[in-house]
């Protein structure tokens, strides 16, 4: 396999360096060793392989998410003031394959309008239906044929589902006033508004379908000029003097260097021939940039690094879905949630020796697009929220405001629960709102691969303050939901804002379920403000990174970067807006979209 942790001596250069082996460069890398075996392929990843049992099983992704995993990049922003001057930690994958070897595996696309309201050329809905469709093997309902049946990836229910949590989330949400749907990805039925079975990137058999699985590992085998470097960080690009990109500077990644050794790794250079693709991610690919010379002059010129090309665009507008998630007690048995393995109940080792069904579940089994059913609910938010909504959301019916999902299980630190006994069972509402107008950045500080990076996520940060009461909208929705659920017994109150005594708000646990008809929850302006005081010190990550090197502001619709040639981005950096869904699907139609247009320039 052309697997190295150190480049042969004889390899100085190739036709195509790929900086970053995540979601979307794996895709390009095999994309183009299939129009040419003969094209000299190099993919540079920061991480290791991505032959983890924390991969491989679905069932064990949270692992990658504790503080000691090498499987993820764990990015850390400053204080920010409008979040209680918290430090919010944003994880992105750090293996090869990126998010899709490390993430939750929801399977969800964006909305028609979404992508329509880009307006870029060659980027519309109807125009990325082909990558969309071509990157899947989808086992689903497909009513108007706008999914793929012989792709990469495989798309199905997996090998386990908690049927009873499933079902009656489902009904719930009906019952709430949103109609069920077999199919709300199709970009067209039922406005893409309501509540679905899930599907994920997990095939039939319970395998994880992330794209260095599915497409780079089978071309190692058979494409003698496809290299990828591990365990290894770009430093920089470097130009030759009419602004062509010619090179990348490289080193070890310090995450894997030798602790014995205290000197720095040594620094190379290798030439590409051709393009040099930067697929480092939204918080990754920034900073190769800035290093390089492209950027804000004033940012640049503070960080100590001399200015290539302006473009101020780098780095700006970060987004991300904004997420909370609410546990509840239930009346499920230990065979219908993960708690058993999540609070450490049973041996992990077991589990697979035994190949329990459940290895290949990620405790989600629904998904849901919605959005406020009544003009009350709209006005209930305030003036702000309302012309908001006149302005973005009245005349776009296919757009939510948020996603949800129950988990089966307790998703938190199992010490909040230490002493409730290993007998209960839990599941949570995860919400995130889906089109946040607040907006972050992520910037150098200094011209080192070690230098800190200047990061805040800006979440809930947006001037009219739309952004959080989204969130008491959200917070009040689920809650009405799940109390409609025979299964649910109370909310795990420490989870919960602190209501008052005497708030009719305030959490409860119950030993049955809600009887008759169960009316919906009163909530005062006094209730309203301690759901946005929790908000604002709970809110945290979906893991969706994007839009930090926009097409329009930093790369063309052919994913040029402007003012310089021979550099590309393909990664979820270059989205110009965002998208009402879980990123990991468009991440791999920009990895389609990218291989094309450049097996097109090449004339392949």
């Amino acid at each position: 396999m052309g697997l190295f942790k150190e480049l042969p001596q004889s390899l100085t250069e190739v036709d195509i360096i790929i900086a970053g082996g995540g979601t979307a460069g794996c895709i390009v890398a095999a994309r183009l060793a299939d129009a040419d075996p003969n094209l000299s392929i190099l993919v540079i990843e920061g991480g290791s392989n991505n032959d983890l049992p924390t991969v491989t099983f679905p069932i064990f992704f949270s692992q990658n998410l504790t503080p000691a995993s090498k499987a993820n990049i764990f990015y850390q922003t400053a204080p920010e003031n409008q979040l209680n001057d918290r430090q919010v930690i944003v994880p992105a994958g750090g293996v090869l394959g990126g998010g899709s070897s490390t993430n939750l595996m929801m399977y969800t696309r964006a909305q028609r309008s979404d992508i329509d309201a880009w307006g870029v050329p060659g980027w519309s809905s109807d125009e990325l239906l082909p990558y969309l469709k071509k990157l899947e093997t989808y086992h689903g309902v497909d009513r108007n044929n706008s999914h793929g049946r012989d792709g990469p990836i495989q798309v199905s229910t997996s090998t386990f589902t908690s049927s009873r949590l499933q079902d009656q989330f489902i009904s719930a949400v009906e019952k709430v006033g949103w109609p069920a749907s077999d199919d709300l990805q199709d970009l067209d039925s039922s406005n893409g508004i309501g509540v679905q079975r899930a599907l994920r990137y997990i095939s039939p058999d319970g395998a994880r379908q992330d794209t260095a699985t599915r497409y780079l590992h089978p071309r190692l085998q058979s494409r003698l000029n496809l290299h990828v470097l591990l365990e290894t960080s770009v430093i920089r690009v470097l130009f030759d003097n009419n602004k062509r990109a010619t090179a990348v500077e490289f080193t070890r990644n310090p995450l894997y260097s030798d602790p014995s050794t205290p000197s720095p790794s040594p620094i190379h250079t290798i030439t590409a021939r051709k393009t040099i693709i930067l697929s480092s991610g939204a918080l990754g690919t920034p900073p190769i940039l800035e290093r390089s010379g492209l950027g804000d002059p004033a940012i640049l010129t503070k960080a100590g690094v001399p200015v290539m090309h302006p473009l101020p665009g780098v780095g700006s507008s970060y987004e991300d879905h904004q997420l909370c998630i609410y546990p509840y007690h239930s009346s499920l048995t230990p065979s219908e949630t993960a708690d058993s393995l999540a609070l450490g109940r049973v041996d992990p080792v077991s589990v697979i020796q035994r190949n329990d069904p459940i290895l290949g579940w990620n405790a989600m089994d629904v998904t849901c697009k919605l959005r406020p059913l009544s003009q009350k609910d709209i006005t209930s938010l305030g003036p702000a929220f309302e012309k908001a909504w006149k302005r973005d959301y009245e005349d776009v019916p296919d757009k939510p405001l948020a996603m949800m999902a129950p988990v089966g299980c307790f998703p938190q630190n199992p010490a909040i629960i230490a002493g409730e006994g290993a007998d209960k069972q839990y599941f949570s509402v995860s919400c995130f709102t889906v089109h946040p107008y607040s907006r972050g950045h992520v910037h150098i500080t200094g011209p080192e691969l070690t230098a800190p990076l200047d990061f805040r996520t800006g979440f809930l940060g947006d001037a009219e303050g739309v952004d959080v009461k989204m969130h008491v909208w959200l917070y009040k929705t689920q809650r009405e939901i799940v109390r409609r659920m025979s299964v649910y017994r109370g909310e795990v109150s420490v989870c919960h804002p602190p209501f008052p005594e005497g708030s009719k708000a305030k959490a409860i646990e119950l030993s049955s379920q809600l009887d008759g008809e169960v009316p919906n929850i009163e909530y005062t302006h006094e209730d309203d403000a301690v759901i946005e005081q929790w908000v604002r010190q709970n809110v945290g990550t979906t893991w969706h990174s994007l839009g930090t090197t926009k097409i329009g502001s930093v790369v063309d619709n052919n994913l040029n970067v402007l003012g310089v040639s021979g550099l590309k981005i393909a990664d979820l950096s270059v989205l110009p807006g965002n998208v009402a869904a879980n990123t990991n699907n468009m991440a791999m139609v920009v990895g389609e979209k990218a291989a094309d247009i450049i097996i097109k320039e090449l004339g392949l």
